[in-house]
This record gives structure tokens, sequence and C-alpha cells, in this order.
């Protein structure tokens, strides 16, 4: 290491032992984060780089700007080619995408320990040095179409989409990930360079690691890569949406209805959190939850039918899908209203209390059993500000929740009348409207 980079690294480092589980915290001194967790079983390494911005935070000429610059960002530097990149990962046998969320960006790789080094070259460059070469630009603008219409073909695609469009009405998490084909098509290079020198850079970036490393080790090669790169954290535009019911419908002549019924929510940081997962499992998670039972098992109006919740740092929403023929449209949305006005009247019995919370610890203890899923936590928790919660310390977060816990926030989510529902299938307009009603 060079003595320049000795000199900056005066971190700021933290070890934080949580149990049976520790993770390992750095600052460098331009604000970027190194965030590592050691599974020292393990011969590989997952690693993503988040960058603390998503489709939110788009002006109006950059809709759909944070997706399509994760596609340009792998089209090289000025150093590296696309087929470059490509061919130095495969040649050590690394997975590697991104993906980019309404709030956040990740790019990541999964491969061997050894090879980590090769990896941060990689990422590092493309991240820090785009080409964003025009002709390169304008070939990707027409992947990035082509999977919007990928998209607007699938069914379930949309109606997520037009329900997210009707909940988030007028707030910036309204609009899609993707953008539009006329968002993509009008959107010049200088667009696409303004956002990222806004939006990217040290402080507004964390880097995750999990797997078989060394947390000195990864910082020493996150600040011989990064230590010069620049920029200040970032800000979001924070405020409450104001949901108004509504219907939002793609009229199809389809052989299955697709419908979406739902409402506001609770966002990332709020601590009933804890009661409404018991209550989503119970009515709308796996093969013995309410909805599963009601609407497939005993009357087989669908093949699918689950409930789930969407939670941001200032905004959630909740909501049940279900897949039906469209003649029995009427007698689903019955069934699914009628059970959700039965657990706001009567709440979830203490066996359905126990089975969930079985299921639900079965299922963090899996969901932790690889890299990729603890790089994951530890990169969207830090780059949220949520707490690094170790697996014990969730398990007591879940089994302080009681029965009259989750009935006060069945209440208080499922419970007013302000509801919204995306719909995909033959309908007319309105048609739809009398089943916002709680």
């Amino acid at each position: 290491m060079s003595s320049h980079l000795n000199a900056q690294l005066a971190f700021r480092a933290k070890r934080f032992t949580l149990h049976r589980v520790h993770y390992d915290f750095t600052t460098l001194p331009n604000g970027l984060r190194v965030i590592t967790e050691s599974m020292p079983s393990l011969r590989s390494v997952a690693m993503g780089c988040w960058i603390d911005t998503g489709t939110r935070d788009e002006n109006d000429n950059e809709a759909g700007v944070s997706h399509f610059l994760e596609h340009l960002l792998f089209k090289g530097s000025e150093k590296l080619s696309a087929r470059e990149v490509n061919e130095t990962l495969d040649a050590i046998g690394a997975e590697s995408n991104a993906f980019t969320s309404k709030e956040a960006t990740c790019y990541w790789t999964r491969l061997l320990d050894q090879d980590l080094a090769v990896g941060l070259d990689v990422l590092s460059e493309i991240i820090q040095q785009p080409a964003f070469r025009v002709n390169e630009i304008d070939s990707e603008r027409q992947v990035v179409v082509e999977e919007i219409n990928m998209n607007e073909d699938d069914p379930s695609d949309v109606v997520f989409e037009n329900f997210s469009i009707g909940v988030f009405a007028g707030h910036p998490l309204e609009e899609p990930v993707l953008g539009t084909r006329e968002s993509i098509r009008a959107m010049s290079r200088d667009d696409i360079h303004g956002y990222w020198k806004r939006r990217y850079g040290a402080g507004s970036m964390v880097i995750a690691a999990a797997g078989s490393v060394d947390h000195e080790a990864v910082v020493e090669m996150v600040a011989e890569r990064f230590g010069d790169w620049s920029g200040e954290s970032v800000d979001h535009h924070m405020s409450p949406a104001q949901i108004t019911p509504t219907v939002n419908l793609t009229r199809r002549e389809t052989e299955q209805a697709h419908l979406i019924i739902g409402g506001p929510g609770l966002h990332r940081s709020d601590e009933r959190r804890w009661a409404f997962e018991v209550l989503n499992h119970v009515m709308g998670s796996g093969m013995s939850s309410r909805l599963f039972r009601e609407v497939r098992e005993e009357r087989g109006l669908a093949y699918a039918v689950y409930g789930f919740k969407l939670a941001y740092s200032d905004n959630g929403a909740w909501g049940v899908h279900v897949g039906t023929t469209p003649h029995q449209t009427d007698t689903a949305l019955t069934v699914i209203r009628e059970e959700l006005a039965k657990v706001v009247d009567d709440g979830i019995t203490s066996e359905e209390l126990e089975r969930a919370k079985g299921s639900m610890r079965g299922g963090l203890a899996l969901a932790l059993e690889d890299s990729n899923s603890r790089m994951v936590r530890l990169g969207r928790d830090e780059l949220a500000g949520m707490p690094h919660l170790s697996v014990d310390e969730r398990l007591e977060k879940l089994e302080g929740v009681d029965l009259d816990m989750v009935k006060a926030v069945a209440k208080e989510i499922y419970g007013p009348p302000t509801r919204v529902m995306g719909a995909v299938g033959p309908f007319e307009e309105n048609e739809l409207d009398s089943y916002l009603a709680v």
C-alpha cells in the first residue's frame, strides 16, 4: 500500500458482537462505509457495492435512469470494454450482476476468496470511471425498452405496477423502476452522466461483504481502489403518501384476471413491523395461511393467492394478490374481504401465532445460510440506517409478538376504508370500484 494511502487510513473502525453473530464496520476518510461478516467455513465471498439512490431520486427527465445506469456501467470504463469486464469475471468463475429498487442500487459479485481483489478491481473501475460511450448507450437503450416490453407482457408484473402506482400516487415512490419507453428513448447522455455525477460518490456508497473474509484485508483493498473517490452523502425527499381509493385497470382479454387489493402499510423502521410480519404470515404466506386455505383449498378459486408488504423509508403498503378466472372475480374478492374483516374483528388464534412464529424462525435461519443473503442484509440495512440485528435479536423481536399486538396491527392496517386496487383483465371501467369499500 502506498504511503499516501497509509496516511489516509486513519479509519474509524468498530467491531460489533451480537450474541453469536458479529460484523465489522469501518468508515474511510472519504465517507465510504465498509461492512463485513466472516463465515469461516466458506471459501467464497459475496460482495456488493450499494449506492444510496433509486427511482425515487430521479428528476422528471430521468425517469428510469437508475436502472438504465445499472445496465450501462457493465459496458465498462475508458480502460475496460464490456467484453473485458465479462471475460475478467468469467476467467475466475465469478457470478456478477446488479439490481435497482426504488431506494437503492447494488452491484454485486460472488467469487472465490482468493479472487476478491480481481472482483473489486472490476467493480471499482466501472463504478468510478464509466465510459458512457454514445453507441453503447443507444444499443443498451433498446435492451431496456425490450425489458419494459417483456414486463408489460406479464400480467403479474403489470398488476403489481398498477397497484404501486395507485397506492403511492403523486409520491416519488409511484414511478416504475424501469421508466417508460418514452423516457428511456428521450434520455440523453448528459442526463445519464448528470445523474451519476449527482448521486454516485464515496459518501453515498456502502461496500458489504460476507463469507471467507478478513475485515482489515477487505478495508485495505477497498481503500486502495476507492480511497481517492470523492462525493458527499445524498438526501432523499421524504413525505407521507396521500392515498386515494382508486382502481388502476389494464383492460385485456385474458383467460385469467390478476387482482391486487390493499392499502397503506408500515414504513421500514416501524416497530409494529414484527407484529405485521406475523399477521401477514397467518393471512397470506404459505399453504396453511387463511387466504390460501379459503380461496384455493376450500373453494378452488385460484391457483395462487398471497399477501405481501412493501416497506420503504417513509411509507409502506400491503396487498393481497389473486389470479382467478374473470367470472369468479366477485367470489374471490368477496372471500378475501371477508377474511380481512374477520381478522380485524377477532385477531388470530394462539395456534396460528405459534405456527407462524415457528415457520418464521425456520425461514429466518435458512435465509442466513448463504453468504449472498447475509451480504444483502448487511448492505441494505446499513444503507437504510437500520440496526444490524443478529439472528438472536430478530428471534427476540419475533417472540415478543403477542395476540393483542397482532390484533392491533390488523385493525390499524386492514381496518381503514382507504383501499387501492390494481387489476388486469377483461373488465369494464368502474366495474371493480365497489370492491374498494371495507
